[in-house]
C-alpha cells in the first residue's frame, strides 16, 4: 500500500512540475518573488530592498547576514535594507530567500512528524554551504556565493518530498518507505523544481549530480565542488538514517585529499559555517 502511496506522490509531483505554470508550494512563495525579480536585468539594489524589506524575516536575515564577521571586516554595522542588499550582494538576496522558505516550511505544524529528520536535513544543508563557499574559494575559484548557493539548495528535493509526504498518515507511519523514496527521488526533483524557478544550468547540473558517485581528481567544477562539499559535510553532519541503510560512500575524498587535508578543510569552514547559522538559522 505504501509503495502506492509513494509512486501517487511521484506521479502528482511529475504533473506538477511538467506542467505549463507550476503550482509552487506555500513556502516558496518569496523564493518565487525574489527569483522573478532578479530575472530583470535593470533590477536595481533600491528595487531588491524594497521586495526584501516586505518580508521581515528575510530583511532581518540580510541585514544580520551583512553585519557577520565574514561580510563586515570594519565592524561598521548597518541597520537598513537597502545598505545591507548593497554589502551582501545579489547572489546572496538569493540564498536568504530559499533559506527563508526552508527554514518557514521545517517549523510549520504539518512538518512535526519529520522533526529529527528535518534538524539533520538543515544542519547538512549549511553545513554543506559553507564548505562549498570555502571550495569554490580555495580550489575552484569559481563565485563562492553561487557555490554557497548550490550547497544550501542541493537536497531541496528532499525538503519538497516531505511536504507533500505530510498529507499521507501511512507513509510517515512507514518510516523505511519514506526514507527510501527520500534517498532515491530527492537530486531529481530538486533539479526539477530548481528548473521551473529559472536557477542556472550550473546550479541545477550540480544539484542532480551532486549523489552520483565518480571519481574526481580535481576540484574545478561548480558539480565538482558541491560533490566534494556533500561528501565532506557527510562526515560530520549527514541526514540520513542509518536505520535505512549503509551510511553514504566518502571513499571518493580519498583520491583528493589526506586526512589531515581533510581535517584542515573542514577546520576551515567552520568559520563560514558560524557565520552561515548566525545569519540563516541552524
Amino acid at each position: 500500500m505504501t509503495d502506492q502511496i509513494s509512486f501517487s506522490i511521484l506521479e502528482d509531483i511529475a504533473r506538477d512540475l511538467s506542467s505549463e505554470k507550476v503550482s509552487f508550494p506555500t513556502f516558496l512563495d518569496i523564493t518565487f518573488q525574489v527569483r522573478s525579480a532578479l530575472k530583470n536585468p535593470n533590477l536595481t539594489i533600491e528595487q531588491l530592498a524594497l521586495l526584501v524589506g516586505a518580508e521581515p524575516l528575510m530583511s532581518a536575515k540580510i541585514i544580520r547576514m551583512a553585519n557577520s564577521a565574514a561580510l563586515n571586516p570594519s565592524g561598521r554595522a548597518i541597520a537598513d535594507v537597502k545598505s545591507a542588499v548593497a554589502r551582501v550582494g545579489m547572489e546572496a538576496v538569493r540564498s536568504v530567500s530559499f533559506a527563508v522558505a526552508m527554514e518557514q516550511l521545517l517549523g510549520s505544524k504539518k512538518m512535526a512528524p519529520f522533526e529529527g529528520l528535518s534538524q539533520r536535513l538543515w544542519r547538512h544543508a549549511i553545513h554543506t554551504a559553507a564548505l562549498c563557499r570555502v571550495l569554490a574559494r580555495k580550489l575552484a575559484r569559481i563565485n563562492p556565493d553561487e557555490a554557497m548557493f548550490a550547497g544550501l539548495v542541493h537536497d531541496i528535493g528532499v525538503f519538497y518530498l516531505l511536504s507533500r509526504a505530510a498529507n499521507f498518515p501511512e507513509l510517515i507511519a512507514d518510516r523505511a518507505e519514506l526514507h527510501a523514496l527520500l534517498v532515491q527521488w530527492h537530486d531529481n526533483i530538486g533539479h526539477a523544481l530548481l528548473a521551473a524557478l529559472g536557477q542556472p544550468e550550473a546550479v541545477l547540473v550540480a544539484v542532480q549530480e551532486h549523489d552520483v558517485e565518480r571519481a574526481v581528481s580535481e576540484v574545478k567544477t561548480l558539480a565538482d565542488v558541491l560533490f566534494v562539499a556533500n561528501k565532506l559535510a557527510n562526515l560530520e553532519s549527514g541526514w540520513r538514517d542509518p536505520e535505512f541503510g549503509t551510511a553514504p560512500d566518502t571513499s571518493a575524498l580519498a583520491g583528493l585529499f589526506d586526512d589531515a587535508a581533510i581535517a584542515a578543510l573542514l577546520a576551515e569552514s567552520e568559520e563560514e559555517l558560524s557565520a552561515l547559522r548566525s545569519a540563516l538559522g541552524g
